[in-house]
């Protein structure tokens, strides 16, 4: 057949095969709605082994609902795509790095979390014809969505997490309108998507049909729009009356009547003269302190409102100042610079019992299988510590950190953190002869400093005593009688009179008639709610910031929703924690008046409790200018910088920054502020966070303060300073390996002021590395490695009472009433004192007898001994700045220098293994571990060693600075 003819048969057969149709496109509808205000939004994507897109991406359009928008992406045969968005301005969600793996169909992503379905669908409205209209306020809350999960009465629960409030309201507040069919109301709970949840503190809220508001833990029923457009306000509010003005010495204290106003009074403004100065405050009073001396003051008050209206001055009130108070008479803190020290970290209650005729088990003494044990939580005391002081110093410790001393007041309030009554140490701590003063006066006259705990951020669940004391529902019921003391005239509460239920008396607190001026709701009606026994509970019976038993103006009205938002420094963080609102100038002064009274006995410094839970401007402008001014005023401006201040920002992650956000990273604290901020503290905080969230990581400040310039120390620059140092809560969480430690700590030293001050702790009272909730049970060589570590690098090494000899290790650190102390990381630690010991130095044992004397001569005990010796021996150790630069073969290794007048100390330290140091100065060096000694004439030292938790420390001896030499004697594992 003819080529051609058989090419014809060939398309003849083709063409008579049936046709084969096309694969269908498989498509996606994105739906995104970005956490911050973009105005354009731009898809980039990648079918599923398909290219991406060209940079940006393609625009997406605006959806049907406020804040989202939407693209149809057609992705040919593939079954899913990978995606990320941008504003067009150089601004990424790429969801951390990982991308949005979406399938096909319809897919809903905000705050990083994928959901499915149109989120501006609106559904189909049941039988009935019932709707409710939901106002939610976002006041406080960093909620990029918020959805609502409810249950129509007698119906089932919307699918978790519920639905979105996507409908358009303003700003502050979302909106959902619910068909409710023929329910006449629901239940509902709200939640921002990714797991924080907002429950009604586990109560659910209860909304009827018509339109409602939710806003601060409260319903309002039959509400009108929060969005409704209102006339503009033009009416001033009234003028303050009843102005007053009292002195005491240079303090002024005002206060007038509250204005009203037809939309409500946002403020005051305060006019000084001489100077005009105006001064701002959200509440009827205000304390102007540190005034000159002898001097004559008039004040004038103005009230204003939302919409800048201000009311005509009041009448004037004149005041002269007095005299500048004398300091009470007190102790002297010691004085030098903190890095000098290394610190041991107690809980007082649990350490040593000196005084048994102060012990005390609580309420759940027996609950907490404490009494099982006969342990009573309250068990050591300041006696305890006084008979262990050289226990203390033999070990090596310069400066002893103890839980807070103020009077506690709770269920289960051994650990100090709920403090009732600030201006007076609790009782149960004390002894005759063996006061707090006792305390401090003995530890200095052994050279040891006292660092005591402080908190700003709460008060115990029952408030605080001189401050605000709420009152709370009770009665003797025939159910309660067990709970609530007899009423006793004129009786206050004094927790060493314990009756035979372990309860101290409380006749104080309870009441039930409602009390003149009761502001919580709901006044002891039934929640609904059982105790375990079975008896009803009413409302305002128990704490809580949404039932009004706290006012407003001391304390905060919310739970906290997000640890990273605004919330975190302005809600409570549980219910036996009461949040103060520390904006305001009366729970200022009463905090700074407390901690003064500390400040005059002569600590050495202050732990700050929950620092991170107080905003950084709240503490630049009030509270650290105020215990900076005492401090001047009792020692001048030279010693009052070594009082060393060390504050708790909770930043239980392993990145620089906390989850991205700066306010909630522990560094920034070390930072003063850089714009100014109106005066008003509630609307300063805000601006504050709001500013340095836009700046975000990238516009942070950075410091050299612990570096060396080559082998050169250099003067800090500490103007940047804001006075708080930090726990390195970056290190802590890495040391579950020393390497990991280090080189995390590395990481973020230049975004702290001055690493070089950083607490350091493998463990505490509250968390093991990585957040553990037990004591580190790493192995006693991982222990010596950590040791060695934190006694070398740069920061002041804190120990948590009993892991010299690894005491309680892998134990629950706490578990509250739920299990006895003695099974935890607190548990009592007086058995292994018992005898006695006299320490002729730090680090050094001149006697010792009984059990204290075993634990003496545990390998980690000696370890640290000679630690602390070698720490104390060389300046570079303690206070320099460091380099890892021309070092290899450790992973832990570095050179560290300290320069100051006639000192010059440089070290150069490797840690478990050798390394060699390159570009160094030469010259004659001496290891403080062995003796060894190398003359270095090219550059270059390499020092060996092969020994888990071992050191190397070699010193230059420099012209008036010879090294040291040997520091000690071998131990099991510096040898």
């Amino acid at each position: 057949m003819p080529v051609r003819r058989l090419i014809l048969a060939v398309l003849l057969v083709f063409c008579a095969l049936p046709a084969v149709p096309a694969a269908a496109a498989t498509t996606v509808t994105v739906y995104y709605r970005p956490t911050a205000a973009w105005t354009t939004v731009n898809i980039h994507y990648a079918p599923n082994g398909g290219a991406w897109t060209a940079v940006p991406g393609v625009p997406m359009a605006p959806a049907g609902c406020a804040g989202w928008f939407t693209k149809t992406l057609n992705l040919g045969t593939a079954t899913g795509a990978q995606v990320v968005f941008n504003n067009g301005a150089g601004v990424w969600d790429n969801h951390s790095g990982a991308n949005y793996a979406i399938g096909t169909g319809t897919v809903s992503i905000t705050g990083g979390a994928i959901g499915t379905g149109d989120p501006c669908t609106t559904e189909p409205p049941p039988p009935g014809g019932n709707t409710a209209t939901v106002f939610y306020s976002t006041a406080g809350r960093n909620w990029p969505t918020v959805n609502i999960h409810y249950a129509p009465n007698g119906e089932a629960w919307t699918a978790v997490p519920g639905v979105p409030m996507n409908e358009v309201a303003c700003a502050g507040w979302v909106k959902r309108t619910v068909q409710l069919g023929a329910a006449t109301g629901m239940q509902a709970v709200f939640n921002n998507g990714s797991g924080t949840w907002d429950n009604n503190n586990g109560a659910n809220y209860r909304i009827n049909a018509g339109t409602s508001k939710v806003s601060g833990g409260v319903v309002t029923g039959n509400a009108t729009d929060p969005c409704t457009a209102v006339p503009p306000d033009t009416t001033a509010p009234t003028v303050p009356t009843g102005v007053t003005a009292a002195v005491d010495h240079v303090t002024v204290t005002l206060s007038w009547t509250a204005s009203t106003d037809d939309r409500g009074v946002t403020g005051y403004q305060i006019t000084r003269n001489p100077g005009g100065t105006v001064l701002t405050t959200a509440y009827n009073g205000y304390i102007d302190g540190s005034l000159a001396a002898r001097t004559t003051y008039t004040y004038t008050v103005r009230a204003v409102d939302a919409a800048g209206n201000r009311s005509a001055a009041s009448n004037p009130v004149t005041v002269t100042t007095g005299d500048a108070p004398p300091l009470p008479p007190g102790g002297q803190m010691l004085g030098g610079d903190p890095r000098k020290e290394t610190v041991y970290f107690v809980l007082t209650a649990r350490f040593y019992d000196g005084d048994s005729s102060n012990n005390r088990g609580g309420s759940q003494h027996v609950r907490s299988g404490n009494a099982a044990n006969d342990d009573p939580m309250f068990r050591g005391d300041f006696k305890g510590l006084v008979d262990k002081l050289d226990y203390i110093k033999a070990l090596g410790f310069s400066a002893i950190w103890i839980t807070p001393v103020v009077l506690n007041r709770s269920d289960y309030d051994y650990h100090g953190y709920h403090g009732w009554d600030f201006y007076r140490v609790d009782p149960r701590l004390e002894s005759p002869g063996a006061s707090y003063q006792d305390l401090i006066n003995t530890a200095h006259a052994k050279g040891l400093k006292i660092y005591q705990d402080v908190v700003y951020n709460h008060s115990s669940r029952w408030g605080a005593n001189g401050l605000y004391v709420p009152p709370v529902w009770g009665a003797r019921d025939g159910q309660w009688d067990w709970m609530y003391s007899e009423k006793v005239p004129g009786k206050q509460y004094n927790p060493l009179e314990e009756n035979s239920l372990g309860r101290a008396y409380n006749g104080d607190l309870w009441s039930t008639a409602e009390p003149a001026g009761n502001t919580c709701r709901n006044w002891g009606t039934p929640t609904g709610y059982y105790s375990p026994e079975g008896y009803t509970i009413h409302n305002c019976q128990w704490p809580s910031p949404t039932s009004g038993m706290f006012p407003a103006n001391l304390y905060h009205q919310c739970w906290i929703g997000n640890w990273e938002g605004e919330d975190s420094r302005s809600c409570w963080l549980h219910d036996d924690l009461a949040d103060f609102n520390t904006e305001n100038p009366v729970v200022q002064q009463y905090l700074i008046g407390a901690y003064n009274k500390y400040i005059d006995m002569g600590v050495d410094g202050f732990r700050v409790d929950t620092a991170v839970h107080i905003p950084r401007v709240t503490w630049n402008r009030r509270f650290l200018p105020a215990l900076q001014q005492r401090l001047v005023q009792k020692y001048g401006a030279a010693k009052a910088q070594d009082f060393y201040v060390f504050g708790e920002v909770g930043a239980f992650v392993n990145d620089k920054w906390n989850r991205g956000s700066v306010n909630h990273s522990a560094q920034f604290f070390t930072w003063k502020e850089r714009r100014s901020y109106v005066d008003n503290d509630v609307q300063a905080a805000l601006d504050q966070f709001n500013y340095e969230q836009q700046l975000g990581i990238a516009g942070q400040p950075t410091s050299t303060n612990a570096f060396l310039n080559g082998n050169l120390y250099h003067a800090p620059d500490h103007s940047q300073f804001s006075g708080m140092n930090i726990i390195d809560m970056r290190m802590h969480m890495n040391f579950g390996d020393a390497a990991n430690a280090f080189n995390n700590g590395k990481d973020s030293d230049d975004s702290t002021n001055d690493a070089t001050y950083n607490a350091v702790y493998v463990d505490s009272h509250d968390y093991g590395p990585n957040k553990s909730s037990t004591r580190y049970a790493g192995g006693t060589d991982a222990w010596a490695e950590n040791m060695a570590l934190m006694w070398t690098f740069r920061g002041i090494p804190v120990l948590y009472y009993g892991s010299e000899v690894e005491f309680q290790k892998g134990k629950q650190i706490d578990c509250g009433p739920s299990c006895p102390l003695a099974t935890t990381g607190r548990a009592y630690y007086g058995g292994l004192l018992q005898g006695t010991v006299v320490a002729g130095d730090y680090g050094v044992v001149s006697s010792a007898s009984g059990s204290v004397a075993t634990t003496l001569n545990q390998p980690l005990v000696r370890h640290l001994q000679r630690l602390n010796q070698i720490r104390r021996a060389v300046p570079a150790l303690q206070m320099g700045q460091y380099s890892t630069a021309g070092i290899t073969g450790s992973q832990m290794a570095f050179k560290r220098r300290y320069t100051n007048g006639a000192v010059d100390s440089f070290v150069l330290v490797t840690i478990s293994s050798g390394a060699t140091f390159t570009g160094i100065p030469n010259g004659t060096y001496v290891d403080a571990v062995t003796g060894d000694v190398k003359v270095v004439t090219d550059g270059s030292l390499t020092a060996a060693l092969a020994t888990r938790g071992g050191l190397r420390a070699y010193v230059l001896s420099l012209p008036g600075n010879p090294a040291p030499g040997k520091v000690g004697t071998d131990g099991p594992y510096l040898k």
